[in-house]
């Protein structure tokens, strides 16, 4: 049976997108048998408060059982590699999620589960290229703030490094018509082949160096850590870089008055955003994280319908 793997927004389609927010918006009990008695196998090289607990138990909310592992208990592409070790986990589970340092280790497991026909989708829980997951729950928090219906009126004004985080953001964002604008310094904003490839959706991009430019009028400020994990022998060298590009109440004033703040944890507060921003009024990274529950407890639904189904991927 084919398997729908998800190792970016944009492996959902158009329609796939918002048929994974329609059934992370709908009562989980409505879908408290699309894993029943079924593995969910959650591999994490890099640890996560969130996506460990939202992952576990939208699992759980689905009838299945998650189990966490280690990247130190299987060595990926170290003691065994990563096709050895999904097609392992496939022996036992229904959905594979990892959380990895390497892209191209989920291409890997991806790739190797296809040529073994397992049937058994790869979802991608984070990786140096994208996290999928937290944009879901990110355009989950804008229909909540907004409403469903206007959020295609609105504007993501994004500052910061224009990493994984981002990178899925504004291709989700773009799939579902809403504009966006990325504020970086020189070296960290994104390549001309992920600008061209969040155009290609159709939704409008603006790329500057000017953080108020980003946030002048929009409805929602973005950003994230200036130092990812696995970033920390850089961490002296970003902190100078994004000097000037915090987002504390200053530069928040210029976006729209009913804007809200979001950021998708863990937040250092003093560097990326200010203490003021992040714990006030307008921030909204709180229900971010319940979002991710939902986020995941859709996509998890919405995996095991292709597989369910036997589709072949678009």
């Amino acid at each position: 049976m084919p398997a729908r793997h998800v190792l970016d927004v944009d492996d959902l389609g158009v329609a796939g997108l918002a048929d994974v927010l329609a059934l992370s918006r709908r009562d989980p009990a409505e879908l408290a048998a699309a894993l029943q008695g079924q593995g969910v196998a959650l591999l994490f090289e890099k640890p996560s408060n969130r996506t460990r607990n939202s992952s576990e138990m939208a699992a759980v909310a689905l009838g299945a059982h998650p189990v966490y592992i280690q990247g130190s208990e299987v060595g990926l592409d170290v003691r065994e590699s990563a096709a050895d070790v999904v097609r392992t986990l496939a022996c036992y589970h229904s959905v594979v999620g990892a959380r990895v340092f390497h892209h191209t280790s989920l291409l890997s497991m991806a790739d190797a589960l296809d040529e073994a026909g397992a049937g058994v989708p790869v979802i991608n829980l984070l990786s140096d290229r994208a996290h999928p997951c937290q944009a879901l729950a990110d355009l989950l928090t804008l229909g909540d703030v907004f409403g469903v219906k206007t959020i295609r009126q609105r504007t993501i004004g994004y500052v910061g490094d224009a990493n994984n985080v981002w990178r899925s953001l504004a291709l989700a964002a773009s799939m579902s018509g809403i504009a966006t604008r990325v504020a970086s310094p020189d070296g960290y904003g994104p390549t001309l082949e992920e600008v061209e490839l969040v155009e290609s959706f159709g939704g409008s991009l603006v790329v500057t160096s000017d953080p108020v430019e980003a946030v002048e009028g929009v409805d929602a400020v973005y950003t994230d850590v200036w130092t990812s994990m696995g970033q920390e022998e850089e961490a002296r060298l970003r902190r100078e870089s994004f000097a000037g590009y915090q987002v504390n109440e200053a530069l928040v004033s210029h976006a729209a008055d009913d804007a809200v703040v979001l950021h998708r944890l863990p937040a250092h507060r003093g560097e990326e955003i200010s203490a003021g921003v992040v714990d006030g009024p307008q921030s909204v990274v709180w229900l971010q994280a319940v979002n991710r529950m939902h986020a995941m407890r859709g996509l998890l639904a919405w995996v095991m319908r292709f597989t369910a189904a036997g589709e072949t991927p678009s």
